[in-house]
């Protein structure tokens, strides 16, 4: 698992009090592909890339999605959105935070 300097990991309790919502509706939106966690020293975790202005970055339920179709496991599509991406020239999910998304998911689709 990518466990990158710079990215920064929230808990579940982390994400209740940044998104007002209670554990299980955080747990809904990773169930549901909203948020993509991984667990980091043995603790669920999501990283904060994976948020804007305090709500899950739309943008990451539909590439998840393309993701899951393409046979990555939620943990894979999680370190697939960290890692660096060559034919992006950056990672996955600074080109979705960039409005990026169609050229991201056309990438996310070739690799099924």
């Amino acid at each position: 698992m990518t466990d990158d300097a710079q990215t920064d990991w929230l808990t579940v309790p982390d994400l209740v009090e940044l998104l007002g919502q209670t554990p299980s509706r955080i747990r809904r939106l990773i169930d549901d592909r909203h948020l993509l966690a991984a667990r980091v020293d043995g603790v669920l975790k999501v990283p904060a890339l994976f948020l804007r202005d305090g709500a899950p970055l739309t943008e990451l339920h539909g590439t998840a999605m393309v993701l899951s179709d393409a046979g990555f496991t939620d943990a894979e599509a999680l370190e697939w959105l960290l890692e660096e991406e060559d034919s992006l020239g950056t990672t996955p999910i600074a080109a979705l935070r960039a409005g990026r998304k169609a050229e991201v998911r056309r990438i996310a689709q070739a690799l099924a």
